[in-house]
């Protein structure tokens, strides 16, 4: 099969660790490796590089070459600018028709998920492969730990074959009440943003529910491959329906199945998801540098220096060459706002 990392986006919710040079996808946040390489590693262990695949924008290619210098560069696909991940999956989707054949099936995942139980997940995959197939459009749905608020929802039907339910519908980001009425029914799990098809079945899928993608990403492929400049490449990419592939493909279609799996799943969209999965000492304080904690309770430090907390709880301090972030674990999802702060004073330098 065909494995496609999308790899294009920005990571606000990062700043000031993430910016436009150096986005989320590239940080090493987990490890010695940045979450891009730990994506790669996952597939490589069942999937040849030359059969994976990187959708990304031009402004990222030259990071991608060099994070992941084992990847074939003609398995770079250069999208013009960042849209939604409908977009790039048509365009990806319609360069790689000209390269494999109809029946050919396709995982698409994001470049910045740590998955833990990796064996759990290509078992995942496997299954899904098998399922594609068959002509459905396969998503992985996460076992949900607790009533999370922060991630969409996908509420699984009747059972298709072992390991493998109906999508009933996709829910938004629920409230904290209805989270938890999802988790008592059973059947509700975390939307990954991970999905499996064959070519034919995406395809077909765009061809109803997001006609316009398709035909956009035709015209986009055609002045690529005809050297046109790059001004007449981005006017037609920017005629893109800029829509998430849940709602402009999941959402209305019909041949939709879910995988729920336990893989030790966390899309680190936030400090304090990254927070989570950190490894902290008795009072859940985390310090990669070493530090000192007076009356101080579950804190995550990002610093190389030696940092001393006195009667502090729940904090993310956040420090890079430039810059310092302070904000509670609670509030780091409007991390993201400080960066359109940053946008709207023009301060190029801090993005």
């Amino acid at each position: 099969m065909i494995a496609l990392i999308m790899a294009g986006g920005s990571g606000t919710r990062f700043w000031p660790a993430s910016r436009a040079s150096q986005p989320k996808q590239f940080l090493r946040v987990t490890g010695d490796k940045s979450m891009l390489q730990l994506t790669f590693d996952r597939l490589e262990a069942q999937i040849p590089a030359h059969k994976i695949y990187v959708v990304t924008a031009g402004s990222q290619a030259q990071l991608v070459r060099e994070h992941l210098p084992q990847l074939p560069p003609e398995n770079i696909i250069i999208e013009p600018f960042g849209m939604n991940t409908a977009p790039c999956i048509a365009l990806s989707a319609a360069h790689l028709a000209t390269i494999y054949p109809q029946e050919e099936a396709m995982l698409v995942l994001p470049a910045d998920h740590v998955i833990l139980d990796v064996p759990a997940f290509l078992r995942s995959v496997n299954l899904a492969e098998k399922v594609a197939r068959q002509g459905a459009l396969v998503t992985f749905g996460i076992v949900p730990e607790y009533p999370a608020t922060g991630y969409g929802y996908i509420e699984a039907g009747e059972e298709l074959e072992p390991g493998v339910r109906k999508v009933s519908r996709f829910k938004e980001k629920p409230d904290l009440t209805t989270a938890t009425e999802f988790l008592r029914q059973g059947n509700f799990y975390w939307n990954s943003g991970m999905f499996c098809w064959t070519l034919a079945s995406i395809e077909a899928a765009f061809r109803s529910h997001l006609p316009r993608a398709l035909e956009v990403a035709g015209q986009t492929l055609a002045l690529l491959k005809g050297g046109a400049d790059q001004q007449r490449v981005n006017d037609a990419y920017a005629q893109m329906p800029r829509v998430p592939v849940d709602i402009g493909i999941m959402e209305p279609a019909s041949n939709r199945a879910v995988i729920p799996v336990s893989i030790g799943w966390n899309d680190v969209g936030s400090w304090k998801a990254l927070a989570d999965i950190s490894p902290a000492d008795g009072e859940q304080n985390h310090f990669p540098a070493g530090g000192l904690a007076l009356s101080s309770r579950d804190n995550y430090i990002y610093s190389d220096k030696y940092v001393a907390l006195i009667g502090v709880e729940g904090l993310c301090v956040v420090e890079t060459a430039d810059a310092i972030l302070v904000c509670s674990k609670e509030r780091s999802e409007d991390v993201k706002k400080v960066v359109e702060h940053l946008q709207e004073q023009k301060k190029e330098e801090l993005l």
